[in-house]
């Protein structure tokens, strides 16, 4: 990989020779590469998992980007991420020989924001997008070119007391994605800014059944 990005690889088992999906996951602010591998244990050795750090250092981890306030991405910085991530994606795809029917994006907080604007940008290369407490950025809805999004996916979810993310970020992307018509799942949960049992439930069952879908 020519990526800049420092990330972790689990290969999937079977080695039948058919061709494997895999899920790339981005972590939030401050956290590293090893922290959402525990969200997709389910399907570790059925698909390659990618587990991407970001290349900022933010105490006591990393960030994908930096920002003015919350919700607001520095521009330059959010957009070299984001073709980053695109490059890579595409990269890995040719690289491990990846089933191009079954391309997962999972991300949390910042990884959420990174994984929302990666399924405008490259619309239905993306089978289905988990997108946990995150938001898309105002300049991404307004003003990014964004690909045929028809066919794709996307599992929403958000804390009703999130105090870091309010609701209301969560609210504004179900609100965007359905105007373009793409399929959204929108989940909420009495709880702040994480992932309750429930919630990781409902996201590997929705994971899980668009495996299935792809698969038949």
């Amino acid at each position: 990989m020519k990526s800049p990005y420092t990330f972790k690889h689990i290969p999937p088992t079977n080695i039948s020779g058919e061709l494997q999906g895999a899920i790339f996951l981005y972590h939030g602010l401050g956290s590293n590469e090893e922290d959402l591998l525990q969200l997709v244990e389910e399907f570790k050795g059925q698909c390659h998992i990618f587990s991407l750090r970001g290349p900022i250092t933010h105490a006591p981890g990393f960030a994908f980007y930096t920002f003015e306030e919350e919700g607001k991405p520095t521009r330059e910085v959010f957009d070299k991420v984001i073709t980053f991530s695109q490059s890579f994606i595409l990269e890995a795809i040719e690289e491990f020989n990846i089933d191009i029917n079954k391309i997962f994006l999972v991300g949390f907080n910042q990884g959420a924001a990174v994984v929302e604007t990666l399924t405008l940008t490259l619309g239905n290369l993306i089978t289905a997008t988990v997108a946990l407490s995150g938001y898309l950025p105002e300049f991404v809805m307004n003003e990014y070119k964004k690909a045929p999004v028809d066919r794709t996916k996307i599992f929403i979810s958000h804390g009703e007391y999130d105090y870091d993310f309010p609701i209301q970020w969560g609210e504004a992307s179900k609100n965007y994605f359905e105007e373009l018509e793409v399929q959204v799942t929108f989940k909420t949960y009495p709880d702040g800014h994480g992932v309750t049992p429930e919630n990781l439930k409902d996201m590997v069952a929705f994971i899980a059944e668009n495996l299935v879908d792809k698969v038949n």
